[in-house]
């Protein structure tokens, strides 16, 4: 209890501090501003501040001005626009190929095998891959019946080469970007098990410096030795080294009926990835695959 003193005015309370809730003025909302004692308060044409007060309209917008969306359905179009690509035998391949990315390739080249003999078209795109999933790709295409024409844009390197070179017939477009180099692998586990495992590495690494040194013709410790030194190559090199045969342009890419160039010596039933007659549709050929059927 307040009791007043001897001497002077006695004691009054302080005024309650606002406290965030319910009220005409809530606690994140505006605080009414103090006035000194005597002066009027806001009137009817002057409302105090708070939440019923209106803000600043704003203007309406122009319909003409409302940003228009490119893609009608995003949703999906990746999957819809490979399936048109290999309505056309046309397969792309790029990133890092691992073995869930192998699995897939293998599915659209053995689909397309099983579709007819016309050629096939594979995009390499800025491309590396695992040592394992690359060999089993190697397989895939040593199978295939159809000449595989690759045609690799961007950096190609390591393993992915190994790739490239079990294609029948390989273009570079003048982006591209060869590199020659070792794999980078790593294993745990018992002292039986590395050694195990690094045979298995050894062997591997046979087979995929040995095709290389296959399409290029040269020996393939010189092959492993440039790999070692990571060697790069640009498309001109390349062409010289015999890793691809030549530049990629629109009247050589298989899959462009009426731009196939005019078949050269040597070249026959549309080897060169170019298309045959009757290869204008998907499996145009199929006459020709009862005796595989």
């Amino acid at each position: 209890m307040i009791k007043p003193r001897t001497q002077g005015s006695p004691l009054q309370p302080f005024p309650p501090e606002p406290f965030p809730g319910p009220g005409p003025f809530p606690g994140p909302g505006p605080r009414p501003v103090p006035r000194r004692p005597g002066e009027p308060g806001p009137g009817p044409a002057e409302p105090g501040p708070g939440p019923a007060r209106p803000g600043p309209a704003r203007p309406a917008q122009n319909p003409a001005m409302t940003p228009a969306r490119i893609w009608l359905d995003p949703r999906g179009w990746p999957e819809s626009l490979y399936e048109r690509l290999l309505d056309r035998r046309i397969v792309m391949v790029h990133g890092n190929l691992d073995g869930d990315a192998a699995t897939r390739l293998c599915a659209q080249l053995l689909t397309l095998d099983a579709e007819g003999t016309a050629p096939i078209r594979l995009e390499m795109q800025n491309l590396t891959a695992e040592l394992p999933a690359a060999l089993s790709v190697m397989g895939i295409l040593d199978v295939v019946r159809g000449p595989v024409t690759a045609c690799a844009s961007g950096r190609i390197e390591g393993p992915a080469l190994g790739i490239l070179a079990a294609c029948r017939h390989r273009q570079a477009y003048p982006n591209a970007l060869f590199v020659l180099s070792e794999p980078q692998v790593s294993f745990d586990g018992t002292v039986t098990a590395l050694a195990s495992r690094e045979e298995q590495s050894r062997v591997m690494l046979d087979d995929l410096f040995g095709r290389i040194a296959e399409v290029t013709g040269r020996e393939a410790d010189q092959v492993r030795a440039d790999a070692r030194q990571n060697r790069l190559l640009r498309v001109p090199e390349a062409i010289e080294y015999g890793l691809v045969e030549g530049h990629a342009s629109a009247r050589g890419l298989p899959g462009l009926p009426g731009l196939a160039r005019p078949a050269r010596q040597g070249d026959g039933g549309g080897g060169d990835g170019g298309p045959d007659p009757g290869d204008d549709q998907p499996g145009g050929d199929r006459h020709r695959d009862g005796e595989h059927d």
